[in-house]
């Protein structure tokens, strides 16, 4: 069993506030015997295309990466960072890092998907490109509790993705988001329920909730969901922290006994 860690929040623009809320529920989740513990999208920084562009770093040894890598370290638990700015040579990504409890950047994933899209809400009109610069590779990771699958917020909508991370070996992906209370009442449970199912792996999604400093509207309703898709922790839409322990073995239990993966007709080894 691994005992993971969900701090849903309310990120502002500055950095340093959001840090403390960070490291008051690190060490509240660690305390309780958290293991792996993960914050949603734009956790640092949650603003104006300013906002991210100010407080961007670049990857390694830069202020904020530093006092999270510490975080981790001292309180000895894996880290996800759902995401933050990072300074590229052409622009900044989102970009989610993963620390070790020795305080190691052993990972990170740069968002692929960017949400350009309107929505009927007080914001209406999102376009992510114009902040940030899209990724380009797919991660996972082989931590030594689960192989993991990196993914952020509206990459969701996208199954390939998933797909492609589980033929990678991934069998716990994450999915830190800022999902907007409009789409979130529509469609964040079944798209994530759906991702568990088709993938047979655990998913851990971490949401931003509540009226952020910007005016933007977040749904909140972090979860936990097995292999076969069942919500086995959620919370609700008010910044708090959820502990649960999941069971990696129901991943090989369920493939074995369902290979999807095998029966697939869709693969690169197809032939007419």
């Amino acid at each position: 069993m691994e005992r993971v860690g969900l701090i849903q929040m309310t990120s502002g623009p500055n950095p340093q506030h959001n840090l403390a809320y960070i490291r008051e529920q690190v060490i509240a989740l660690a305390k309780e015997g958290a293991t792996f513990i993960v914050t949603p999208e734009n956790s640092l920084v949650f603003g104006s295309r300013k906002d991210y562009h100010q407080h961007a770093e670049p990857l390694v040894n830069s202020p904020l990466q530093n006092e999270l890598a510490d975080l981790a370290r001292d309180n000895s638990v894996w880290l996800l960072i759902g995401s933050m700015p990072i300074q590229q040579q052409k622009g900044v990504t989102t970009t989610s890092l993963l620390f070790s409890p020795q305080g190691e950047l052993v990972a990170h994933y740069d968002k692929l998907h960017m949400f350009d899209v309107d929505v009927a809400d007080g914001h209406k009109r999102y376009r992510e490109s114009e902040t940030f610069t899209p990724g380009s590779q797919i991660v996972t990771y082989p931590a030594p509790f689960a192989h993991l699958g990196l993914s952020i917020c509206y990459d969701i909508r996208f199954p390939a993705l998933y797909s492609e991370l589980t033929r990678l070996g991934a069998n716990l992906i994450l999915v830190p988001a800022a999902f907007t209370a409009v789409t979130g009442q529509a469609h964040w449970e079944p798209l994530l329920r759906a991702r568990a199912i088709e993938t047979q792996s655990w998913l851990i999604a971490v949401n931003q909730a509540g009226v952020h400093p910007c005016g933007r509207e977040t749904w909140g309703h972090s979860m936990v969901i097995s292999p076969w898709g069942e919500i086995i922790g959620a919370l609700s839409d008010q910044p708090s922290n959820l502990l649960v322990e999941i069971d990696l073995t129901q991943v090989d239990e369920l493939r074995a006994a369902m290979p999807v993966g095998q029966h697939t007709r869709f693969s690169n080894q197809l032939q007419n």
